[in-house]
């Protein structure tokens, strides 16, 4: 069993940056790919982003792609996503979900997720 908890969401203003943060509670988090998903208001929840247990490979959703940015410490259980450029689009609820598989954007591949954290970005 795996628990997560994600911190750093907050009300932004359109251009500026945030950075989500998500700890687990297991020590064998190093087993484990981390995604980070996100969902709007009225919207299906959608791939962000991943990170994977082995080699710091990482995959983006294109919406996101040169602008977020996925680091994981291992020593720590904790990954962290590093938004910039911030646009209202980006307005979501941002999850973190731990996988023992490497499905990075396949939401049902993740066993495990946490509460969530609300990220606003105003325009």
């Amino acid at each position: 069993q795996v628990q997560l908890v994600e911190s750093g969401g907050g009300l932004v203003q359109a251009g500026g940056s945030l950075r989500l943060s998500c700890a687990a509670s297991a020590s064998t988090f190093y087993r484990y790919a981390m995604g980070w998903f996100r969902q709007a208001p009225g919207k299906e929840r959608e791939f962000v982003g991943a990170f994977n247990k082995n080699f710091g490979r990482t995959y983006y959703a294109d919406s996101v792609k040169g602008r977020f940015t996925i680091s994981r410490d291992n020593a720590k259980n904790t990954v962290h996503l590093q938004m910039n450029s911030l646009n209202a689009e980006d307005t979501a609820v941002y999850y973190c979900a731990a996988s023992v598989a490497w499905a990075p954007d396949a939401a049902s591949e993740y066993n495990y997720w946490g509460q969530g954290t609300q990220v606003t970005v105003s325009s």
